[in-house]
């Protein structure tokens, strides 16, 4: 019997990995969330403020910056930034073609200067 341990290596996508339904969109949408709560606190808001620029209420702030994402387009997502002074650049270009499959991608230009 060995010692050794059994692993895969993911993917970029954790949502592929599982197996599930629209993948890309899930990651998107879910970077997305996680930009619009990283803005929240940086700007220092309570969830109530946020949720008053948003045209939210409280609760539904709380599970958006907890991940849950059912229920909101990408492309009210990206208006949810632009209200938070959020600019929000979307970039189509070829895939390279050493790849399959096209992907839909959510990068944070802070994860780009960094």
């Amino acid at each position: 019997m060995s010692d050794e341990l059994e692993y895969k290596v993911g993917s970029d996508n954790i949502f592929a990995d599982l197996g599930l339904p629209n993948a890309e969109q899930l990651l998107a949408k879910t970077d997305l969330a996680f930009q619009i709560s990283r803005t929240i606190e940086d700007r220092g808001l309570t969830q109530a403020q946020a949720a008053e620029i948003l045209g939210l209420d409280q609760p539904k702030v709380s599970a958006l910056v907890r991940g849950k994402v059912s229920g909101y387009s990408i492309e009210r997502l990206t208006r949810f930034l632009n209200a938070l002074g959020n600019d929000v650049e979307i970039v189509v270009r070829p895939k390279p073609r050493a790849r399959n499959q096209a992907t839909l991608r959510v990068v944070s230009a802070r994860r780009r200067s960094a």
